[in-house]
């Protein structure tokens, strides 16, 4: 405060000093030019010495101003004539530039000899003259002196702070941008969208959005081909016939004997678990339910279940955590379904097929290296030993026993087989096998000053020879939607301070593949350079609660964007965030990257209260279906508004507005409950907290404040806060688990999932190997975060010292 009152002083002194300069030599020139005047001249008027006098005097003024010390002055100006301005004139970024001045007034006052000649003149002719001008100056000069003094006191106690003007232009801004976001568009957009899906050719419906990108003005838009290895259905559907009878069904119930219905044709023909191995099997049906460790420890003692056909509900645990304990105890087959009893009353998909992927992430015939030109490709035709089937529940009905009401006084009663009944099915599964290209389309919006920091946003198109649903079509309309928002103020001149890079990702239904090749394709690159990920996969499953997943270090903001924009706020409560696994193409930037993600989607409650990974499960949602869920598509809107306003704040804030303390919390969160043997973590997940606290409190609390902000000092900070979750990756995780320690199974499990696993393994186990290698990887995690964080004080430490 007092810094700047002597500033607003000396500012006024200045001022005062030039005028007074001014008037002695108007003064001066009024004596000694009067005789030369023509007659009823103005002596007034300047002539070009005087003009060219102030205008030099003007310019070392404003080099003045631009000294070190003068910087926060000149930036002040300008935010708050922004400020006022803002609701008239576009916030015009190139204006506010730091300048540099190769010589400071003063320096130049003594390097200069003759620096005061330069706007002198004759000596008066008239002592008398001399006197009475030299009074008329000192007068105007006092007067001056003291209203610049009250006009920079009262100009300081008005003006707003600079963080206030920041944030409140900040605000202004997205506004701008996302009050041109409209419903009506999105829904135009997505019915021109869903017309596409009929073309057999992926790079068709990958030119056309990169088409129509480039129209909106996104300057760099490329096509990234792969040739990937797809897993996919065959000429006729999969089967399951009774042995008892000889009746032959489709997998979502209807007899084989009779003629598909055409509109569920290519449903039946796709209703099948990619990567899956294929032929025939015949075999005991056994109901394993959920198909956890306790499950398969009570079916082990009653039944041989070597080489027979489980029949296993999806949904509790990672499928592919699922298939890989029924492929160790021997199984042949798997029968995959959905009980009704887990799905909203008003989502009857008892007669629905869906398909699986069971491809962990990428081209399964270049695992863990991009699918380019010379790669080697390993021969992956099969990803697992078992013949697995989705089947829907009303299947599943016809093979345990009779259709009777399961719904007694308003209580579902969940399917299962009787242990006492014997059920012996032939299944068939028969896919294909082919290499085909995947196309991402990636647009690139360039930052203003970190054009080096990417925030990428992604969302999915149709792939062909997959599921035709509809899905991709809101995905594709929502991403569309925000850009063609934000070109608008790009084209006016504005631009985020960090790259956007914005991501069509081809492949997805088959295990995320078009993400997973760009990722390990550039992924030197992304390590570097990625800020965030923002997912637009599936972003309207239902319509009766806004369900948000982001990282801890994300779940502030989300929180926040949700309390305030929420269309339906008593039914999106703060709890509604979370951290959890979840589907879609952020899986790579997430377990390989260790990259903050955030991810805004409309669900039914009945869902989000039942049991998690049902959304493995992809049914060909069709337009219509996804139109009744939204009709005016004023869920999309809000979708788009919601992602789009913390894109802006990520792309743009000078501080990234990520928290450290909330990843300490999480860590602390995860460790409480009756777990043994977690002494030893509590304690260092003590000492992450402390460091966390103090590098919130010293590094992240100074920079958020403009007054104290070193702009090599923002840097490092940033880059310290974008590569916080690196250090929860761990290598050795339990198939379909991700890697990134700190998101959990599901929202009502807070503990690490590879110790629930671990514990899980040791109830069926003697030995507890597991468990210490579980606890080891956790350990280390979180440790490495400890030191992270410290090593991170260290350095901003010794850069203090060596400023002083």
């Amino acid at each position: 405060m007092q810094k700047s009152q002597h500033q607003n002083n000396y500012y006024s002194f200045k001022l005062c000093l030039i005028l007074l300069i001014f008037l002695g030599k108007k003064m001066a020139y009024q004596k000694v030019s009067a005789d030369q005047r023509a007659p009823g001249h103005s002596q007034y008027l300047d002539n070009d010495d005087l003009q060219a006098t102030a205008l030099d005097l003007e310019w070392d003024m404003e080099k003045e101003l631009e000294e070190p010390g003068f910087d926060q002055f000149q930036l002040d100006s300008a935010e708050n004539q922004n400020l006022e301005n803002s609701e008239t004139a576009d916030l015009n970024l190139d204006s506010i530039q730091p300048a540099t001045s190769p010589k400071g007034r003063f320096q130049r006052l003594q390097e200069e000899s003759d620096y005061a000649t330069h706007y002198t003149r004759s000596a008066p002719k008239s002592n008398h003259c001399n006197f009475c001008c030299l009074l008329k100056i000192l007068c105007t000069a006092t007067i001056l002196f003291i209203f610049g003094i009250l006009i920079g006191y009262y100009a300081h106690e008005n003006c707003p702070s600079n963080s206030t003007s920041s944030e409140t232009l900040d605000l202004q801004l997205y506004q701008e941008i996302l009050k041109t976001i409209q419903a009506e568009d999105i829904k135009k957009s997505f019915r021109n969208l869903v017309q596409l899906y009929t073309s057999e050719d992926d790079i068709e419906i990958s030119k056309k959005i990169g088409t129509q990108w480039t129209s909106l003005g996104l300057e760099d838009v490329q096509f990234v081909n792969y040739s990937v290895l797809l897993n996919l259905p065959g000429p006729s559907p999969n089967s399951v016939t009774l042995s008892s009878s000889g009746q032959c069904f489709h997998p979502n119930g209807q007899p084989c004997n009779e003629e598909a219905r055409k509109p569920n044709s290519q449903d039946l023909l796709y209703s099948y678990a990619a990567y899956s191995a294929k032929g025939t099997l015949k075999g005991e049906v056994i109901d394993v339910s959920y198909g956890n460790a306790d499950d398969l420890k009570k079916i082990k003692k009653i039944k041989n279940v070597t080489n027979q056909i489980a029949l296993l509900k999806l949904g509790k645990l990672p499928l592919l955590y699922k298939l890989s304990l029924l492929e160790k105890a021997g199984f042949g087959g798997v029968l995959l379904y959905i009980d009704p009893c887990d799905l909203p009353k008003t989502a009857d998909l008892s007669y629905d097929t869906f398909m699986v992927s069971l491809n962990p992430g990428g081209d399964p015939s270049t695992p863990g290296y991009p699918s380019v030109d010379g790669s080697f490709r390993q021969n992956r035709p099969n990803l697992t030993s078992l013949l697995v089937q989705p089947i829907s529940a009303s299947l599943v009905a016809k093979l345990i026993s009779p259709l009777k009401d399961r719904t007694r006084k308003g209580v579902c009663s969940p399917l299962e087989l009787p242990n006492n009944e014997e059920r012996i099915v032939n299944m068939q599964v028969q896919t294909v096998t082919k290499f085909k290209t995947v196309t991402n389309v990636i647009g690139y919006l360039k930052g203003l000053t970190s054009p080096d920091r990417y925030i990428i946003v992604g969302s999915h198109h149709h792939t062909a020879y997959s599921y035709s649903g509809q899905e991709w079509a809101s995905s594709t309309a929502i991403i569309t939607a925000f850009i063609q928002a934000l070109m608008l103020k790009v084209k006016r001149g504005w631009r985020p301070d960090r790259s956007i890079v914005f991501c069509s990702w081809g492949g997805t239904t088959f295990g995320n593949i078009g993400s997973y090749e760009w990722g390990e394709d550039f992924k030197k690159v992304l390590q570097r350079n990625a800020v965030a990920y923002v997912s637009l996969h599936s972003p309207i499953r239902g319509n009766s609660s806004m369900y948000s997943v982001a990282s801890p270090s994300l779940l502030q903001l989300v929180a926040e964007k949700n309390n305030f924009n929420c269309s339906r706020r008593a039914q999106c409560p703060k709890t509604n965030v979370s951290s959890v696994q979840i589907q879609g193409d952020s899986e790579y930037f997430i377990n390989h990257l260790g990259v903050p993600t955030v991810q805004f989607a409309y669900e039914d409650i009945k869902v989000l209260q039942g049991p998690s990974f049902l959304s493995e499960a992809l049914f060909p949602k069709h337009a219509t279906k996804i139109e009744e869920m939204d009709p005016f598509f004023t869920l999309h809107e809000t979708i788009t508004k919601l992602s789009g306003e913390v894109i802006l704040q990520i792309a743009n804030e000078p501080v990234l507005p990520f928290n450290a303390l909330d990843i300490a919390i999480e860590v602390q969160n995860s460790l409480k409950g009756d777990q043994p043997n977690t002494h030893q973590l509590l304690a260092l997940a003590s000492r992450l907290r402390e460091s966390a606290e103090l590098f919130q409190s010293d590094e992240m609390r100074p920079a958020n404040d403009p007054k104290e902000r070193v702009p090599i000092r923002v840097r490092m900070l940033n880059d310290i806060l974008q590569d916080m979750e690196k250090s929860f990756l761990v290598e050795q995780v339990p198939p379909g688990f991700y890697r990134n320690i700190l998101y959990h199974l599901d929202k009502k499990t807070n503990q690490f999932s590879i110790l629930l696993e671990a514990w899980e393994h040791c109830k069926t186990l003697a030995s507890n190997e597991t468990l210490q290698e579980a606890l080891s990887e956790v350990l280390h995690s979180v440790n490495s975060a400890q030191v992270y964080f410290k090593a991170g004080l260290d350095v901003f430490e010794s850069t203090l010292v060596g400023k002083n």
